[in-house]
């Protein structure tokens, strides 16, 4: 971010003047023409953008006050004439907790997206003031009738411009910012061992999903387990899945001339209680060229427009060390003698379904598949499937999943004093 010469008819960012406050219709328009230029992606022209803006508005996780939008400005000067120095959006989000002795409880977590300072306004502090007094308000906001009477623990965001920016105002990077990533390639199928998880399928399946998280969210750590913070997981709800597919669906019917991927997922196996499965989304970060040729697509030959399926939720049933305790990390519960039959049908569940999601990849003319923070099972799985391709990576400077976290009194926690980041998986992203 490049600094510029101080302007005297600016205010002080320390000036008690400058507020917190929320934007009227007219200064969102403000807002959104802003951030086109950075955030407009696949969307083309500004009306576009501003359409899609509105759309998501409305959308699950956003609609019926689950969408905030914050802006610092003056507090002198009136609503629609004062100057928008640096915004952002926060989004109420589901989130459980869990002690040692595994008591879970619900909690709110308020994800921060969209932080913006428009260019004529940075180098002078406004984005480091607004984060900081949103540091403040936060661990109170909707905590009332909103939030179900729920206590605010925290706030998570998505850092592109590396760690350190936002760990000096309280957001620490999570010590989980992998992922693991695979290119798009036409696979046969079993119609005996996968289907298509389609949008009629996700609120059952993020139920169940929810349901075996609480259990797992609620064993008791080891009394010889020396981290003794709470572990925090964001829930993996349906609103989360229709956020991201509201923003799928937007622009696929921009890009595709109003056709919609109709596979929102895979899942594999006949069984419950021994099924795999994935949500996916499509991300377009700009317009998809022609692919052609073979049945894998070649990334040295082709335009790379780095556009994405991202794997938004992957669920291995029967994963016990999808707890990331320490006890159950270290377990090979399906590999040792007379359990390698159950280990060979979970494998093959989790390949059927990474090879479905490479295959729609393809279809869909995106450049590669990515998924986050994989379980330690399911990571020494990949890790075995070499035709797979999979290569792991740490991210360092894009997408650094940061938290920040209240006491019970809402006084903001040390970096080392937070919460334990269980399934720091893309759905949670914004």
């Amino acid at each position: 971010m490049a600094a510029h010469k101080y302007n005297k008819t600016l205010p002080d960012p320390h000036s008690p003047d400058l507020i917190l406050s929320h934007p009227t219709s007219n200064e969102h328009i403000t807002i959104w023409t802003s951030t086109s230029a950075l955030w407009a992606d696949s969307l083309t022209t500004l009306p576009l953008y501003i359409k899609e803006s509105q759309r998501l508005a409305t959308a699950p996780l956003a609609r019926d006050g689950g969408l905030t939008t914050w802006i610092l400005v003056d507090g002198n000067r009136p609503a629609d004439q004062r100057e928008i120095l640096s915004s952002c959006e926060t989004f109420r989000k589901r989130a459980l907790t869990s002690d040692v002795e595994g008591n879970v409880v619900e909690n709110i977590v308020h994800g921060v997206a969209s932080v913006f300072c428009p260019e004529e306004y940075r180098g002078h502090g406004y984005g480091s003031r607004m984060m900081r007094e949103l540091a403040k308000v936060l661990s109170s906001w909707q905590t009332g009738g909103d939030g179900g009477g729920k206590r605010c623990i925290g706030s998570i965001l998505y850092s592109d411009i590396g760690k350190s920016y936002y760990a000096k105002l309280g957001w620490h990077a999570d010590k989980s910012n992998t992922h693991v990533e695979f290119s798009p390639c036409a696979h046969p199928r079993s119609a005996l061992m996968i289907k298509d998880v389609r949008v009629t399928d996700l609120e059952a399946l993020c139920k169940r999903d929810e349901t075996l998280l609480r259990k797992l969210m609620a064993r008791p750590a080891s009394t010889t387990c020396t981290d003794a913070r709470l572990r925090m997981t964001i829930i993996p709800d349906v609103e989360h899945m229709g956020w991201h597919l509201a923003k799928e669906n937007f622009a696929c019917e921009h890009l595709f001339s109003g056709v919609v991927p109709q596979a929102k997922g895979a899942i594999a196996g006949d069984v419950v209680g021994s099924q795999v499965w994935a949500i996916w989304t499509h991300r377009y970060y700009s317009r998809p060229p022609h692919h052609g040729g073979g049945d894998c697509v070649d990334s040295s030959s082709q335009q790379q427009t780095n556009n994405v399926l991202y794997i938004l939720r992957l669920v291995m049933e029967a994963d016990e060390t999808a707890s990331r305790l320490p006890s159950d990390a270290t377990k090979t519960f399906l590999e040792p003698a007379g359990n390698g039959e159950k280990y060979a049908q979970q494998m093959g569940y989790l390949k059927a379904v990474l090879q479905a999601a490479a295959a729609e990849a393809r279809e869909w003319k995106l450049d590669v598949v990515k998924l986050w923070d994989p379980t330690p099972l399911v990571r020494g799985m990949l890790m075995k499937m070499g035709d797979l391709g999979c290569v792991e990576v740490e991210r360092e400077d894009e997408g650094i999943a940061c938290g920040l976290w209240y006491d019970e009194q809402g006084e903001v926690l040390g970096g080392e004093e937070g919460m334990v980041w269980v399934n720091n998986e893309h759905y949670a992203w914004l």
